[in-house]
């Protein structure tokens, strides 16, 4: 069954769409990750073109972390000072990357970019991760206890200045770190239609020492308020954001999500982290390829981001 997309011009098979939501959406239930980095480069093997892939994965976000905020602002997990102090960054990072997407979009040179950012950040991510998850694997089988940090334990980001006090983080760190992982979230989000969340929950808890009790809350939180004002900004200054599409990727998520939260809970932690590295560095071999092999067809007409 086709359905027609409007703003990325093409017809799609709705059960295609239906069952990438509803894959990422498993893998987000089974990992507890958002999914957007893996939504993304799914969209563009499917023939979306990668500046709508952007644009639409971010609106999705935006609705799949509205439950996962509530739910912690419920609980009490959410550090809104710390969360605002975040949120400076992210916007100024997320109108920052929302004009150099355009400025890239004007000039051809979008896709390239969007894929190139992807290889990187998923290269180097998936390969930490798959490192990590075997020495965990091979710590376990050993019978050795897991690596404990120490919360308290002070870093070199602790000495700079600007310094601020969160109360519900129990923390007393520079403004500095805090306005800048804001920043690069927000640049991700608007650059690669991701919500940031797999790079600000590590930096918060290993560069900022956060309490594991509110990571998760105010990352969400973070989350939910950049990607709206990119959603926002891309739909109005680029136009690449297809709310048809978003709602069938959604739908089928929210199904997958079900069923990957059952599946989670058969595996242990490390073995989840090497099947998730696995995938991701698969994705990113997907990537490098399409970047490498011969296209194709050599030529194509590039109307230098202009819409006919």
């Amino acid at each position: 069954m086709q359905i027609y997309l409007p703003i990325a011009e093409l017809s799609v098979n709705l059960f295609l769409l239906l069952g990438m939501g509803g894959a990422v959406g498993f893998l987000s239930g089974m990992f507890g990750v958002g999914g957007g980095f893996l939504m993304t480069p799914l969209l563009i093997f499917s023939g979306i073109p990668p500046a709508v892939a952007v644009g639409t994965e971010a609106s999705q976000i935006v609705a799949s972390s509205v439950s996962g905020a509530a739910a912690h602002w419920r609980r009490g997990s959410i550090d809104f000072k710390l969360g605002f102090v975040l949120l400076i960054g992210g916007m100024a990072g997320s109108i920052l990357g929302v004009g150099m997407f355009r400025a890239l979009r004007d000039i051809g040179q979008i896709d390239l970019i969007i894929s190139l950012a992807y290889v990187s950040f998923l290269g180097i991510i998936g390969t930490l991760m798959f490192v990590e998850s075997l020495r965990a694997i091979a710590r376990t089988r050993r019978g050795l206890p897991p690596i404990a940090r120490r919360p308290g334990q002070h870093i070199w980001v602790h000495g700079l200045p600007f310094k601020m006090r969160f109360k519900r983080s129990k923390l007393y760190v520079s403004a500095i770190p805090v306005v800048v992982i804001g920043a690069i979230v927000g640049l991700l989000a608007a650059i690669m239609g991701v919500g940031g969340g797999f790079i600000m929950v590590p930096a918060m808890i290993y560069l900022l020492r956060v309490p594991t009790s509110v990571v998760i809350g105010t990352s969400l939180f973070q989350v939910l308020m950049v990607t709206a004002l990119v959603t926002v900004l891309h739909a109005t200054a680029n136009h690449t954001v297809d709310a048809m599409l978003a709602l069938i990727l959604m739908t089928g998520g929210v199904i997958g999500a079900q069923f990957g939260a059952q599946a989670g809970q058969r595996l242990r932690a490390e073995q989840l982290r090497a099947l998730l590295a696995l995938i991701v560095i698969g994705v990113c071999v997907r990537l490098a390829l399409d970047l490498t092999l011969k296209p194709d067809e050599l030529f194509t007409l590039n109307l230098g981001g202009l819409r006919p």
